[in-house]
Protein backbone atom coordinates (compact mmCIF):
# COMPACT_ATOMS: atom_id res chain seq x y z
CA UNK A 1 0.00 0.00 0.00
CA UNK A 2 2.84 2.52 0.88
CA UNK A 3 4.54 1.67 -2.71
CA UNK A 4 1.20 2.52 -4.62
CA UNK A 5 1.21 5.66 -2.50
CA UNK A 6 4.82 6.80 -3.10
CA UNK A 7 4.17 5.77 -6.79
CA UNK A 8 1.21 8.06 -6.85
CA UNK A 9 2.90 10.68 -5.43
CA UNK A 10 5.85 10.72 -7.24
CA UNK A 11 3.56 10.69 -10.20
CA UNK A 12 1.67 13.38 -9.78
CA UNK A 13 4.93 15.57 -8.94
CA UNK A 14 6.48 14.54 -12.40
CA UNK A 15 3.37 15.72 -13.77
CA UNK A 16 3.23 19.19 -12.29
CA UNK A 17 7.01 19.54 -13.20
CA UNK A 18 6.02 18.98 -16.29
CA UNK A 19 3.14 21.23 -16.60
CA UNK A 20 5.35 23.47 -15.14
CA UNK A 21 8.44 23.43 -17.81
CA UNK A 22 9.49 26.55 -18.76
CA UNK A 23 10.95 28.17 -21.92
CA UNK A 24 13.47 30.63 -23.29
CA UNK A 25 11.97 32.93 -26.21
CA UNK A 26 14.00 35.54 -28.10
CA UNK A 27 13.17 38.18 -30.62
CA UNK A 28 16.11 39.81 -32.48
CA UNK A 29 15.96 41.87 -35.83
CA UNK A 30 19.90 41.33 -36.30
CA UNK A 31 20.56 43.98 -39.56
CA UNK A 32 21.15 42.56 -43.01
CA UNK A 33 24.29 41.61 -44.37
CA UNK A 34 24.93 45.33 -45.82
CA UNK A 35 28.87 45.76 -46.26
CA UNK A 36 28.56 49.16 -46.18
CA UNK A 37 28.18 48.83 -42.38
CA UNK A 38 31.78 49.15 -41.50
CA UNK A 39 33.43 47.94 -38.12
CA UNK A 40 29.62 46.62 -37.90
CA UNK A 41 29.39 44.39 -40.55
CA UNK A 42 28.06 40.92 -40.03
CA UNK A 43 30.95 39.18 -40.62
CA UNK A 44 32.57 40.96 -37.64
CA UNK A 45 29.24 40.03 -35.38
CA UNK A 46 27.69 37.02 -36.62
CA UNK A 47 29.81 34.96 -34.00
CA UNK A 48 29.00 37.12 -31.37
CA UNK A 49 25.23 36.93 -32.16
CA UNK A 50 25.28 33.30 -31.84
CA UNK A 51 27.59 33.64 -28.60
CA UNK A 52 24.41 35.43 -27.39
CA UNK A 53 21.79 32.95 -28.23
CA UNK A 54 23.50 30.35 -26.40
CA UNK A 55 24.80 32.33 -23.17
CA UNK A 56 21.05 32.72 -22.94
CA UNK A 57 19.98 29.08 -23.54
CA UNK A 58 17.27 30.13 -25.92
CA UNK A 59 14.77 27.22 -26.70
CA UNK A 60 12.86 29.54 -29.23
CA UNK A 61 14.88 32.52 -31.51
CA UNK A 62 12.66 34.51 -34.07
CA UNK A 63 15.18 36.66 -36.23
CA UNK A 64 14.30 39.49 -38.40
CA UNK A 65 16.12 40.83 -41.62
CA UNK A 66 18.12 37.16 -42.42
CA UNK A 67 19.47 37.16 -45.95
CA UNK A 68 20.08 33.70 -47.11
CA UNK A 69 24.19 34.01 -46.37
CA UNK A 70 23.10 34.89 -42.80
CA UNK A 71 20.16 32.46 -42.45
CA UNK A 72 23.24 29.81 -43.17
CA UNK A 73 25.93 31.24 -40.83
CA UNK A 74 23.63 31.02 -38.07
CA UNK A 75 22.40 27.24 -39.04
CA UNK A 76 26.48 26.07 -38.54
CA UNK A 77 26.46 28.26 -35.31
CA UNK A 78 23.65 26.93 -33.67
CA UNK A 79 23.65 22.84 -34.42
CA UNK A 80 21.19 22.06 -31.83
CA UNK A 81 18.76 23.98 -33.05
CA UNK A 82 16.31 23.55 -35.97
CA UNK A 83 14.75 26.37 -38.52
CA UNK A 84 12.09 27.21 -40.47
CA UNK A 85 11.87 30.59 -42.68
CA UNK A 86 11.69 31.80 -46.50
CA UNK A 87 12.64 34.81 -48.32
CA UNK A 88 9.80 37.28 -48.61
CA UNK A 89 11.00 37.91 -52.60
CA UNK A 90 10.12 34.58 -54.02
CA UNK A 91 8.87 32.27 -50.55
CA UNK A 92 11.99 30.58 -51.09
CA UNK A 93 15.56 31.89 -50.89
CA UNK A 94 15.69 35.49 -52.33
CA UNK A 95 15.01 38.50 -49.77
CA UNK A 96 15.13 39.26 -46.28
CA UNK A 97 13.51 36.25 -43.80
CA UNK A 98 12.31 35.70 -40.69
CA UNK A 99 13.13 32.73 -39.88
CA UNK A 100 12.28 30.80 -36.39
CA UNK A 101 15.46 28.27 -34.42
CA UNK A 102 13.85 25.90 -32.32
CA UNK A 103 15.84 23.49 -30.01
CA UNK A 104 15.36 20.01 -32.00
CA UNK A 105 15.80 17.89 -28.76
CA UNK A 106 13.17 19.37 -27.01
CA UNK A 107 10.14 20.03 -30.02
CA UNK A 108 8.83 18.45 -32.42
CA UNK A 109 7.86 20.41 -35.95
CA UNK A 110 4.04 19.71 -36.49
CA UNK A 111 3.50 22.37 -39.57
CA UNK A 112 4.59 25.33 -41.03
CA UNK A 113 3.88 28.37 -43.05
CA UNK A 114 4.10 31.96 -44.31
CA UNK A 115 1.89 34.55 -45.70
CA UNK A 116 2.19 37.94 -46.88
CA UNK A 117 0.95 40.56 -45.28
CA UNK A 118 -1.09 41.81 -47.89
CA UNK A 119 -4.79 42.07 -49.29
CA UNK A 120 -3.84 38.33 -50.92
CA UNK A 121 -1.30 36.80 -47.90
CA UNK A 122 -1.22 33.40 -50.03
CA UNK A 123 0.23 35.06 -52.93
CA UNK A 124 3.86 34.86 -53.06
CA UNK A 125 6.27 38.42 -53.00
CA UNK A 126 2.83 40.32 -52.38
CA UNK A 127 3.20 43.76 -50.97
CA UNK A 128 0.37 45.07 -49.31
CA UNK A 129 -1.62 48.66 -48.61
CA UNK A 130 1.37 51.40 -48.79
CA UNK A 131 4.43 49.46 -47.71
CA UNK A 132 7.98 50.08 -49.73
CA UNK A 133 8.76 46.10 -49.34
CA UNK A 134 7.07 42.93 -49.31
CA UNK A 135 6.60 41.87 -45.88
CA UNK A 136 5.99 38.25 -44.22
CA UNK A 137 4.47 36.61 -41.14
CA UNK A 138 6.44 33.05 -40.80
CA UNK A 139 5.28 29.97 -38.23
CA UNK A 140 5.80 27.15 -36.76
CA UNK A 141 3.35 24.85 -35.24
CA UNK A 142 5.27 22.78 -32.30
CA UNK A 143 5.02 19.87 -29.69
CA UNK A 144 7.08 20.34 -26.51
CA UNK A 145 8.76 16.87 -26.21
CA UNK A 146 8.79 17.50 -22.35
CA UNK A 147 5.46 18.01 -21.86
CA UNK A 148 3.66 17.43 -24.73
CA UNK A 149 2.19 20.80 -25.22
CA UNK A 150 1.04 21.84 -29.02
CA UNK A 151 1.69 25.43 -29.45
CA UNK A 152 2.22 28.07 -32.39
CA UNK A 153 5.04 30.37 -32.99
CA UNK A 154 4.91 33.31 -35.25
CA UNK A 155 7.13 35.31 -36.26
CA UNK A 156 6.87 39.00 -38.49
CA UNK A 157 8.49 42.18 -39.15
CA UNK A 158 6.35 45.36 -40.09
CA UNK A 159 7.03 47.67 -43.01
CA UNK A 160 9.39 50.47 -42.18
CA UNK A 161 7.75 53.55 -44.30
CA UNK A 162 4.09 52.33 -44.71
CA UNK A 163 1.90 53.55 -41.91
CA UNK A 164 -1.12 52.20 -43.35
CA UNK A 165 0.72 48.38 -44.06
CA UNK A 166 1.39 48.74 -40.66
CA UNK A 167 -2.03 49.41 -38.74
CA UNK A 168 -3.64 46.88 -41.62
CA UNK A 169 -0.50 43.84 -41.01
CA UNK A 170 -1.90 43.93 -37.02
CA UNK A 171 -5.70 43.56 -38.10
CA UNK A 172 -4.05 40.76 -40.62
CA UNK A 173 -2.21 39.17 -37.64
CA UNK A 174 -5.31 39.34 -35.39
CA UNK A 175 -7.71 37.98 -37.78
CA UNK A 176 -5.45 35.15 -38.31
CA UNK A 177 -4.78 34.39 -34.59
CA UNK A 178 -8.85 34.31 -34.08
CA UNK A 179 -9.65 32.03 -37.19
CA UNK A 180 -6.76 29.87 -37.26
CA UNK A 181 -4.76 29.75 -34.07
CA UNK A 182 -6.96 29.41 -31.29
CA UNK A 183 -6.46 25.55 -30.43
CA UNK A 184 -3.34 25.98 -28.90
CA UNK A 185 -1.07 28.65 -27.37
CA UNK A 186 0.32 31.68 -29.87
CA UNK A 187 3.02 32.99 -29.25
CA UNK A 188 4.07 36.03 -31.65
CA UNK A 189 7.45 37.90 -31.86
CA UNK A 190 9.03 40.52 -34.12
CA UNK A 191 9.91 43.85 -35.16
CA UNK A 192 6.78 45.82 -35.59
CA UNK A 193 8.46 49.34 -36.51
CA UNK A 194 5.85 50.98 -33.91
CA UNK A 195 5.66 51.91 -30.61
CA UNK A 196 2.77 51.03 -27.84
CA UNK A 197 0.93 54.11 -28.34
CA UNK A 198 0.58 53.27 -32.03
CA UNK A 199 -2.36 52.39 -33.54
CA UNK A 200 -1.12 48.92 -34.74
CA UNK A 201 -0.05 48.29 -30.98
CA UNK A 202 -3.55 48.61 -29.81
CA UNK A 203 -5.25 46.84 -32.58
CA UNK A 204 -2.81 43.70 -31.40
CA UNK A 205 -3.87 44.09 -27.60
CA UNK A 206 -7.71 45.12 -29.28
CA UNK A 207 -7.86 48.26 -28.33
CA UNK A 208 -8.87 47.59 -24.52
CA UNK A 209 -11.50 44.93 -24.89
CA UNK A 210 -11.22 41.33 -23.91
CA UNK A 211 -14.71 40.26 -26.01
CA UNK A 212 -12.96 38.23 -28.49
CA UNK A 213 -9.17 36.68 -28.12
CA UNK A 214 -6.41 39.36 -28.43
CA UNK A 215 -2.59 38.92 -27.80
CA UNK A 216 -1.34 40.44 -24.48
CA UNK A 217 2.33 42.42 -24.89
CA UNK A 218 4.74 40.15 -22.57
CA UNK A 219 6.60 43.39 -21.40
CA UNK A 220 3.47 44.52 -19.31
CA UNK A 221 2.24 40.57 -17.99
CA UNK A 222 5.39 39.75 -16.81
CA UNK A 223 5.15 38.57 -13.54
CA UNK A 224 8.91 39.72 -12.50
CA UNK A 225 9.63 43.91 -13.74
CA UNK A 226 11.04 44.07 -16.75
CA UNK A 227 14.85 44.29 -17.38
CA UNK A 228 17.23 46.40 -19.43
CA UNK A 229 16.64 49.33 -21.07
CA UNK A 230 12.58 50.73 -22.19
CA UNK A 231 13.81 50.52 -26.07
CA UNK A 232 15.14 48.07 -28.70
CA UNK A 233 16.77 50.44 -30.75
CA UNK A 234 20.30 51.82 -30.60
CA UNK A 235 21.21 52.58 -34.37
CA UNK A 236 24.97 50.89 -33.61
CA UNK A 237 25.47 54.72 -32.10
CA UNK A 238 23.46 54.54 -28.64
CA UNK A 239 19.97 53.41 -27.11
CA UNK A 240 17.45 55.49 -27.89
CA UNK A 241 14.70 55.83 -24.79
CA UNK A 242 11.55 54.93 -25.85
CA UNK A 243 11.80 53.18 -28.95
CA UNK A 244 10.29 50.38 -28.24
CA UNK A 245 9.78 48.47 -31.62
CA UNK A 246 10.41 45.11 -30.99
CA UNK A 247 7.46 42.86 -29.05
CA UNK A 248 6.70 39.47 -27.75
CA UNK A 249 2.98 39.17 -27.56
CA UNK A 250 1.05 35.73 -26.17
CA UNK A 251 -2.01 34.56 -26.08
CA UNK A 252 -3.23 34.24 -22.65
CA UNK A 253 -3.07 30.73 -21.85
CA UNK A 254 1.00 31.95 -21.76
CA UNK A 255 2.33 33.12 -18.34
CA UNK A 256 5.70 35.57 -18.87
CA UNK A 257 7.62 34.93 -15.88
CA UNK A 258 10.41 37.53 -16.80
CA UNK A 259 11.21 39.74 -19.80
CA UNK A 260 14.71 41.44 -20.38
CA UNK A 261 15.92 43.72 -23.02
CA UNK A 262 19.68 42.83 -23.88
CA UNK A 263 22.08 45.89 -23.99
CA UNK A 264 25.24 43.86 -24.63
CA UNK A 265 28.18 45.54 -25.81
CA UNK A 266 31.77 45.19 -27.09
CA UNK A 267 33.86 48.38 -26.72
CA UNK A 268 31.14 50.57 -27.26
CA UNK A 269 29.62 48.38 -29.82
CA UNK A 270 26.23 46.87 -30.55
CA UNK A 271 25.92 43.11 -32.19
CA UNK A 272 23.07 44.41 -34.02
CA UNK A 273 21.25 47.87 -34.68
CA UNK A 274 18.42 46.11 -32.34
CA UNK A 275 18.48 45.28 -28.93
CA UNK A 276 17.54 41.68 -28.54
CA UNK A 277 14.61 40.77 -26.06
CA UNK A 278 14.82 37.12 -24.36
CA UNK A 279 11.46 36.39 -22.15
CA UNK A 280 10.72 33.14 -20.01
CA UNK A 281 7.18 31.63 -20.82
CA UNK A 282 5.60 28.44 -19.35
CA UNK A 283 2.40 27.09 -21.84
CA UNK A 284 -0.69 26.83 -19.32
Amino acid sequence: MKRLLFAFVLLVAVGQNAVAESLNVMTWNIRYNNSNDGINAWQNRKDWVAEIVIENKVDIAGFQEVLVDQLEDLKARLPQMDVYGVGRNDGKKAGEFSPIFFRKDRFELLDQSTFWLSTTPDKNASKGWDADLPRIASWVKLKDRQTGTVFYVMITHFDHRGKQARTESAKLLLKQMREQFTDHPVILTGDFNTTPDSAPYKILIGNGTQTHPVYLDAYKHSVQPPEGPDSTWNGFKAVVPDRRIDFVFVTKNVKVEWFKTLDDQRDGRFPSDHLPIVTELELK
